[in-house]
């Protein structure tokens, strides 16, 4: 778990891992609405997550080796392009919502789906987006470019 300033654990990643873990298991077994996808299918979800954890982690690595911190507000040395940023401008977000939808895939119930469709909108329209504004204020020109250029999921 990373550290803030103070060496407090962040809150962020602690929500972050409930969300990604704990809530879609809880409510799998708390709400057990609909099997979408029996065993053995459902096992592929487990192969969906490992792919994604590959692509999550391709992202924080060529983040970190760019020197690029994964605070918002931040200073950020480099505008981060290369790897899996060539292809989205959020990959670690990508690989978060595959991650979920393969757990929503290994769980097989209809409730675990709510998550990833959960996580896309609080990405798409308010993390993202202030991501972005932040983005924008530091590099100026050469991030329009790239935000031309690639696109902001896939």
């Amino acid at each position: 778990m990373g550290r803030t300033r103070g060496g407090h654990r962040s809150s962020a990643r602690i929500v972050e891992l409930a969300i990604l873990i704990g809530l879609p298991i809880l409510f799998h077994y708390l709400i057990p609405v609909r099997t979408l996808i029996p065993r053995p299918y459902s096992y592929l979800g487990a192969v969906v997550m490992a792919l994604s954890l590959a692509l999550s982690n391709w992202g924080s690595t060529t983040f970190r080796q760019a020197g690029a911190g994964f605070q918002l507000h931040s200073e950020t040395p480099a505008l981060v392009t290369s790897g899996p940023f060539r292809f989205s401008r959020n990959p670690m977000y990508v690989g978060m919502l595959i991650w979920l939808l393969g757990l929503a895939v290994l769980l097989g119930s209809l409730i675990a789906f709510v998550f990833p469709v959960l996580l896309f909108l609080l990405a798409n329209f308010i993390v993202i987006p202030m991501e972005e504004r932040e983005l924008e204020r530091s590099f100026g020109e050469p991030y329009l470019e790239y935000k031309r250029r690639v696109r902001r999921w896939l």
